[in-house]
């Protein structure tokens, strides 16, 4: 291929900004270990809370997780990538789904990521799609549940030092995500001839625990930072994304803890449930879901 088909090309995004020789800012980075053993952790918890309000992405080093098991993840995700197109198609996306292989096509003027996806929805264990995770080749099954469980302990005691950093209440961060959704994106960004004219992932934030959601559970003050993927020339990409989510019967807002006159609610509630529909019902666009959950003036301030 020598030229990217038009359905493919996004004249509205801006190209990727490339330094013009002076030093590009730094991702803000996170050592886990400082965080919960030694002499450090108040300023490591202080570099997190600070980090989360003015950044809202940061790189997690010491976390833990084996190597040789993201090693082994990275080659399973390939392999998968690698099968003939008939393959992946029994894994596709259903009509009014939104989990399984593919892209959610909602009308046919429609713009396309250059990018291979494959969604699934991995915890509560019931609400997994018999036909899609327990269809997977058991090499590639097994490595993501062995993934998937150390990420699960990562991201809660993730949420509960980035509760204690906020000083919000960590029980009533703790009732929302015990027994949590959790979902899985794997994605193969293909080389691209064209790399300027398309993007691997349009921008947005994620409607997850650890990005949107931290913004309307801080009321704020917690901000998600907008983000997309590009593609590349010559260089094939492989991602894997663990998304953890509070329980699809909690009800999402600012906490309780840190509202008060002073600090009213700047999002309304929502059912879990609810607000993963209404997310996967739209095309992603910046950050176009958290301005629905914004409070206009006028709508009231209560989180009841």
């Amino acid at each position: 291929m020598t030229a990217v088909p038009q359905k493919y090309i996004r004249p509205d995004q801006e190209p990727p900004a490339f330094s013009d020789g002076n030093p590009l800012p730094n991702v803000p980075t996170i050592d886990m270990k400082k965080l919960v053993l030694g002499e450090a952790i108040d300023l490591e918890l202080e570099k997190l809370h600070s980090t989360c309000k003015e950044w809202g992405l940061f790189q997690l080093v010491n976390h833990g997780v084996s190597s040789s098991l993201l090693e082994k993840l990275k080659y399973e995700i390939e392999e998968f990538f690698k099968l003939p197109l008939e393959e992946k198609m029994k894994y596709k996306i259903r009509p009014g789904d939104f989990e399984g292989y593919g892209t959610i096509v909602r009308s046919e003027d429609q713009k396309l990521d250059w990018g291979d996806k494959f969604y699934v929805i991995m915890n509560p264990i019931h609400r997994r799609k018999p036909y899609l995770f327990n269809e997977l080749t058991s090499s590639l099954r097994n490595t993501i549940e062995s993934y998937f469980s150390e990420l699960q302990t990562l991201a809660m005691t993730l949420m509960g030092l980035m509760g204690k950093a906020f000083k919000m209440e960590i029980r009533e961060m703790e009732e929302l995500f015990e027994d949590g959704m959790q979902s899985m994106r794997m994605t193969y960004y293909p080389p691209c001839p064209q790399p300027e004219l398309v993007v691997g992932l349009t921008p947005h934030s994620d409607a997850t625990g650890i990005t949107i959601l931290h913004q309307i559970l801080s009321n704020g003050a917690y901000t998600s930072i907008e983000h997309r993927a590009t593609v590349n020339s010559e260089k094939e990409r492989i991602s894997i994304a663990m998304f953890f989510n509070p329980k699809f019967e909690a009800k999402i807002g600012p906490l309780t803890s840190i509202l008060s006159p002073q600090n009213p609610p700047l999002f309304k509630s929502i059912g879990m449930e609810e607000y993963v529909k209404d997310f996967f019902s739209r095309n992603i666009n910046g950050k176009s879901h958290l301005e629905k959950m914004r409070i206009k003036s006028g709508d009231g301030n209560t989180t009841a």
